[in-house]
């Protein structure tokens, strides 16, 4: 009883902040947890027009299929794991290097100046960022090409946005560039909240730049790190669809295709809703199992975790 009133207690002190949160709370339960309903399509044969209940029940026929398709799995993994881990691994390895260059930087004013800037291109939409790569990057016209042709460097543009040679590291390279500002000010606001007495006993004991870095900024930021890798295992099979829909062409398919644009193509545009939702379903259940193991490794590690 005490229990209940202590709650009650706290919701009525915070009843404001609460009314606040409803919003979230409603755009939540609207976008994320209503279409859960929809996942019924993958044990029913459904088609288009029918009742989201009215297709015949076909039990696990739809989630068997997808283990037909072996050799559309292997690409389909292997283009997923290879561009997602990749952006993670060495988007933190950036995104870490580039805070603490901000960090030594004596110009304040300068630094925030560039963090402010290299937070830009987080906000511009994929289409956005595809003209403006394609204006770097075309094989004729691109600022890159260009240059290397004018000075002899080359004879002739490299495709660089249709061979598939390149398609991995062009994909991970914009995933960096886009998302560099944002994990920049998570680890910037990370070193802010290290005592600056561990900075000055350093000092005192003749410590330079490089070795403060490497003794108490990074292991200040291992949690942060930990914490920012344990969310993002979260989404290794998960992809920004309208990148990959933009940058996606007939010479590259084979090395841009992922699990997410699978889906798209077998629910909107072979209309095998069924399938699709099986296939996302398992997509869904193995990346909360990734999650939830990730989570524990980490913990028994550096005794950091989510839950």
């Amino acid at each position: 009883m005490v229990n209940r009133r202590s709650l009650w207690t706290r919701v009525k002190l915070q009843k404001y902040l609460l009314l606040m949160l409803a919003p979230a709370y409603v755009l939540l339960l609207v976008f994320n947890y209503a279409p859960l309903f929809g996942w019924v399509m993958a044990f029913t044969n459904y088609k288009i027009g029918q009742p989201l209940f009215g297709g015949a029940f076909t039990g696990l026929y739809q989630f068997k299929r997808i283990f037909k398709y072996t050799s559309d799995l292997k690409y389909l993994l292997r283009n997923t794991l290879v561009m997602n881990l990749g952006s993670i691994v060495f988007g933190a390895i950036f995104e870490v290097s580039f805070a603490l260059l901000l960090k030594e930087f004596i110009w304040r004013r300068g630094a925030k100046i560039i963090q402010t800037v290299s937070f830009f291109p987080y906000f511009i939409s994929w289409v956005i960022t595809y003209s403006i790569v394609s204006s770097f990057f075309a094989v004729n016209t691109g600022l890159v090409n260009m240059l290397m042709v004018n000075n002899g460097i080359i004879n002739r543009g490299v495709n660089y946005l249709g061979d598939p040679r390149y398609s991995w590291a062009l994909m991970i390279g914009i995933r960096i560039w886009k998302g560099l500002g944002r994990g920049t000010i998570i680890y910037l606001a990370a070193i802010s909240g290290i005592p600056t007495e561990q900075y000055e006993s350093a000092d005192i004991d003749g410590a330079n730049r490089f070795q403060k870095n490497l003794h108490i900024t990074i292991p200040h930021l291992l949690p942060t790190i930990s914490v920012l890798f344990i969310l993002d295992s979260g989404y290794i099979f998960t992809n920004s669809l309208d990148q990959y829909l933009i940058f996606t062409n007939t010479m590259n398919w084979e090395r841009m295709e992922v699990l997410d644009m699978y889906i798209y193509r077998f629910g909107m545009s072979m209309l095998d809703y069924s399938y699709a939702t099986a296939v996302g379903i398992l997509k869904s259940v193995v990346s909360f199992i990734l999650l939830i193991t990730v989570n524990k490794i980490v913990k028994n590690l550096n005794e950091t975790s989510l839950f």
